[in-house]
């Protein structure tokens, strides 16, 4: 069970069990120890029909094959709103705990404040605090489980959010041209795309070898954007977890890739990001990620096979399915692994009794 807050838990010499991970789990890579393989790209010019427009898709096609991850700038959403969103945030994590708890999220509410996950079941806890907000469908938004502190936070957000949708349904009509299809194609198959906006906080580790912000994983929606500050701890593989990088931070970008939606969509000619963030012990981040998903009820399956290809799925399901079967599949392989780490505790304890049950002679024979 995660503590309500890691206010307390972030002034310890040593790092609360619940938050250590298994050796095979623990970052490889240090917080800022930057990479530049992740691509910048600059969107300026993207919108005019002739000249730069097909030099910077075919830069974001390159890098959604290669990676599934990259950065954009010159991207038109406003340095001010970034700016004032960023210290919002900044200023509600640094409320007392009392405040931030108003708007616990634990037991299923929908939106608000809690620590490490809203997923339950989860065996080790991820070393972060985090506000989320359902921002899209507008219809769906209840502002009641919407941080009403700092002032003005909530309507920041507003702006934000709806500067966030106009920038990924540009990058969904780059990638749906890619595809040979129609401009809308992407977003079209999101039926009523959804935004959700998360706010992750990290506060300095004690202990940060031991654990990770945000465990290792891909996201399962169609397109993230992800604002970061200049600390760093964001982190990519493509070669399942054998290397990792950390992702250089660029002041005002977003950080874009592909999740899993996405990559079935393309017939997994798009990657979806393998990623996780790590902690330090100098100072806190933050990063504000916009989760850009389909709608419950949408299809999940191609929407174009090129020739000699086979399709990446059996059939098509709807994402709430694909959803219930990866959280369930991620839970099912964490069970597994405690249950083996378990059973070898057993079995190393059963060895030394039996050991110390023998005769020094039998041993030393």
């Amino acid at each position: 069970m995660a503590p309500a807050t890691l206010t307390a838990l972030a002034e310890e010499k040593t790092l609360n069990p619940s938050f250590v991970r298994d050796e095979d789990e623990r970052p490889k890579v240090a917080y800022n120890q930057f990479s530049n393989e992740i691509p910048v790209i600059s969107l300026s010019g993207i919108d005019e029909v002739e000249g730069k427009r097909a030099e910077i898709c075919k830069k974001i096609v390159e890098a959604c094959e290669d990676w599934g991850i990259f950065q954009v700038i010159d991207h038109g959403v406003d340095a001010e709103l970034i700016s004032k969103m960023t210290r919002l945030a900044k200023e509600f994590f640094a409320l007392p705990p009392e405040e931030k708890l108003r708007f616990d999220m634990s037991g299923g509410k929908k939106g608000g404040f809690i620590v490490s996950s809203h997923l339950q079941g989860e065996s080790v806890q991820d070393w972060r605090e985090i506000v989320t907000y359902f921002s899209y469908p507008i219809r769906n938004r209840d502002y009641s489980r919407w941080p009403d502190k700092p002032e003005g936070w909530i309507e920041a957000t507003k702006e934000y959010s709806d500067k966030l949708m106009g920038l990924a349904c540009k990058l969904l009509e780059v990638l749906s041209e890619a595809m040979g299809l129609e401009k809308e194609a992407l977003t079209k198959a999101c039926v009523d795309m959804d935004q959700k906006v998360v706010v992750n906080y990290y506060p300095k580790c004690p202990q940060p070898d031991l654990t990770l912000g945000l465990k290792r994983h891909t996201d399962p929606g169609t397109i993230t954007l992800l604002l970061q500050d200049q600390v760093g701890g964001l982190q990519a593989t493509r070669d399942n977890g054998k290397t990792w990088i950390t992702v250089q931070p660029v002041e005002g970008a977003f950080v874009v890739n592909l999740g899993d939606h996405g990559h079935y969509l393309s017939n997994g000619r798009f990657k979806n990001a393998d990623h996780q963030a790590v902690v330090n012990s100098n100072c806190s981040r933050l990063s504000i990620a916009t989760f850009q998903n389909p709608a419950p009820e949408a299809t999940v399956y191609p929407l174009k096979i090129r020739e000699g290809e086979k399709p990446v799925l059996e059939e098509p399901i709807t994402f709430a399915e694909m959803y219930r079967r990866k959280m369930s599949k991620d839970l099912e392989l964490a069970r597994l692994k405690k249950q083996a780490k378990e059973q070898q505790l057993q079995d190393l304890e059963k060895a030394k009794l039996e050991a110390e049950a023998k005769p020094i002679e039998e041993i030393l024979a």
